[in-house]
């Protein structure tokens, strides 16, 4: 008796599993559609922090190459100076 009962809730849980089947395939494209667009965001998003990174550089350079030239006409400045006297 138990054997048979067993057997008739295998069946019925194998019956109620293949029904969802659809439903499941669903659920499991919209999740993989949502992945797919995640994963072009994260591409984005990874091509931005590369050019914001290139134009952190260049910033960089350009300021230092700025702070060179100050320091420059600092000292040009300086020795126009010292090399003046008053008459």
């Amino acid at each position: 008796m138990k054997a048979k009962l067993l057997v008739v809730v295998a069946m019925s849980g194998l019956l109620f599993g293949c029904a969802n089947n659809s439903e499941l395939e669903t659920q499991v494209e919209t999740l993989s559609n949502k992945v797919d667009s995640l994963a072009d965001q994260v591409g984005a998003l990874r091509s931005d922090h590369a050019q914001m990174n290139a134009d952190i550089n260049a910033a960089k350079s350009a300021s230092m190459e700025a702070q060179e030239e100050a320091a420059r006409a600092n000292a040009r400045i300086d020795n126009m100076a010292s090399g003046y006297s008053k008459k």
